[in-house]
């Protein structure tokens, strides 16, 4: 039956050209956007697992940067104590030349000050983003010793927790504070009577009581003060051992969260972006569906015209 008031044959092929249009839109839409999923209404169970995926990078993303910071951190400590050693064994030197039979002690004592400057100049100068673990520690989390200072080097995603590195910065520590004149590694002495010999930072080839002292009484001061600048060494080198341990530890931590990323990086890709290659062969497609549907609507719409000539 042929009706006036209804084109079944271009309502058909109206629908049709408006499905190839709505599949051309998405198409055009992902080649511009380089994704197949870029909203909920696209693919909700993908887009919510891609969103999730992309926070969990971006917290490593963060872990990566902390890392980063933590070893420059390590290196700033580590060249501070590397110079140190360079002045305690200069004071070394010193101790021995003072045993030879004399021996310009004033000269050698004058070389110990300079040296015990170099020292503190060192350590005080050893500041990075606002902290300085040679002179003073920050204070320690709940739970964690006095002297431990932790650094950030993973992120559970699971149980949404940081991973952190406990570090001992007692083994470090060249000053208990940062008036170097209470303790550590440079400034342990018995007494105050004595700290011209047990302590680093307070030897003294001048000092009264060493001066007064008799040869063997001062050959015997001097081995003590040989005793100390050696034991400072040891110190001093197991610190830095241990920063360098810590530094190797957090560069391997650093290449796996950069591997995690990676890998979640190519997760999100495989949930949501489009493939270029499949999408550029779909335009074409769709564009020539498109042509036909439009020719394929003209024919239908013709085909009203004819009954026009039913009354000629």
């Amino acid at each position: 039956m042929t009706s006036i008031n209804t084109n079944l044959s271009a309502m058909t092929a109206l629908q049709s050209l408006k499905s190839t249009q709505s599949n051309l839109g998405k198409t055009q839409s992902q080649i511009s956007t380089g994704l197949r999923v870029g909203e909920a209404s696209h693919n909700a169970s993908y887009w919510s697992i891609a969103t999730q995926m992309k926070s969990d990078n971006g917290a490593l993303s963060a872990v990566k940067d902390s890392i980063q910071q933590s070893k420059a951190l390590i290196n700033t400590f580590t060249s501070a104590l590397d110079k140190t050693l360079v002045y305690l064994n200069k004071m070394k030197e010193g101790l021995v030349a003072a045993t030879q039979p004399g021996a310009d002690l004033a000269k050698i004592n004058t070389e110990f000050k300079a040296n015990i400057e170099g020292m503190k100049s060192a350590a005080t100068s050893a500041q990075f983003n606002g902290q300085n673990w040679l002179i003073s520690a920050p204070s320690a989390a709940a739970g964690t010793a006095a002297s431990d200072v932790n650094i950030v080097v993973s992120y559970d995603a699971k149980n949404n927790s940081v991973g952190q590195l406990a570090i001992d910065i007692e083994d470090i520590q060249l000053f208990e504070t940062n008036t170097t004149t209470d303790g550590g590694i440079l400034n342990q002495g018995t007494t105050p009577a004595s700290k011209y010999m047990d302590s680093v930072v307070g030897m003294n080839l001048e000092d009264t009581t060493f001066a007064a002292k008799n040869t063997a009484g001062k050959e015997a001061d001097l081995k003590v003060m040989l005793t100390t600048i050696d034991t400072a060494i040891t110190a001093v080198t197991k610190g830095s051992s241990m920063l360098g341990a810590n530094k190797a530890l957090l560069e391997t931590q650093e290449e796996f969260i950069g591997a995690l990323s990676n890998n979640l990086t190519a997760g999100v890709s495989a949930f949501v972006d489009a493939d270029m290659n499949e999408a550029s062969t779909r335009l074409q497609a769709l564009q020539t569906q498109q042509q036909l549907g439009v020719q394929a609507l003209s024919i239908a719409n013709q085909n009203s015209q004819m009954i026009l000539r039913l009354f000629q």
